[in-house]
């Protein structure tokens, strides 16, 4: 890992932080390969029940570095090459157990918007603006924009913000369901540190509470496209019974229980 991201774990929480401010965050092949093992090790330590993903500088990722990208690579297959580096990454999150929240303060583009949707949960500030914008520079989705963009708004919302030039506010965002809540704060610095304390508070009330019940209930939702319909159920049936033999869920039942019965 290198410093484009720094990487910490505290109590359970793994904190991955992007930290190109300068370039607003955008991915060079430094911040691709600190993403991929940083996600890695993140989605694989038995000491981590959840995940926070937040931003130095004024915006939470710009995408893809384009003047690196014009400066450095040569060829289409270094940019291909560099998107399966951070695909992999995406992947990680995605199909792991663990519950992950993106703290996206300012600015959320191009394959920001892959970043932000490989959480399962996202906060924004109220001056956040997302988009797609590939096209202003001939360029076409990548960092499972396409892939879940649709999933999360729907297709003919994905159609109009891919096929635009525009910019969502934080309350359109809202009202799409791309993101979960905005925050507002007194200014952009101001709103920035509320965006990573209200992110931090939701991935607290997941460790505080059935950690390992949230994170395959967010494995559940996220794997359902790989099946059936009658082999969802079952998955669903399987993991139900992994769940209900944990100390965890037996030790949580019995309480729920005794509640009841004094109750009566």
């Amino acid at each position: 890992m290198n410093d484009a991201i720094l990487f910490t774990v505290d109590e359970g929480l793994a904190r991955l932080t992007l930290n190109r401010p300068a370039r607003l965050n955008a991915f060079n092949a430094d911040l691709a390969h600190a993403w991929r093992d940083a996600t890695a090790e993140a989605t694989s330590r038995s000491d981590v029940k959840a995940i926070l993903i937040d931003a130095h500088g004024p915006a939470f990722c710009a995408g893809g570095d384009v003047i690196d990208m014009a400066t450095t690579m040569g060829s289409a297959d270094d940019i291909t090459a560099l998107a399966e580096v951070i695909n992999t990454g995406i992947r990680s999150l995605t199909e792991s157990a663990v519950p992950v929240v993106a703290a996206a303060h300012g600015t959320t583009a191009g394959g920001g918007l892959g970043i932000l949707l490989s959480s399962d949960y996202a906060v924004v500030g109220s001056r956040s603006r997302l988009g797609s914008l590939y096209a202003n520079i001939g360029l076409t989705p990548d960092l499972s924009v396409s892939a879940q963009l649709a999933r999360a708004v729907g297709q003919r919302r994905a159609l109009q913000l891919v096929l635009q030039d525009r910019l969502l506010s934080a309350a359109e965002a809202v009202e799409w369901g791309l993101v979960a809540e905005a925050v507002e704060g007194a200014d952009s610095a101001d709103e920035a540190a509320l965006v990573r304390a209200r992110a931090a508070e939701v991935a607290r009330f997941w460790l505080a509470g059935a950690a390992e019940a949230y994170g395959n209930a967010k494995r559940l939702v996220r794997s359902q496209p790989e099946r059936t319909f009658a082999e969802q159920l079952s998955e669903e049936a399987r993991s139900i019974g992994a769940a209900m033999a944990t100390p965890d869920a037996q030790a949580r039942i019995a309480a729920f229980a005794a509640s009841s019965a004094r109750k009566r």
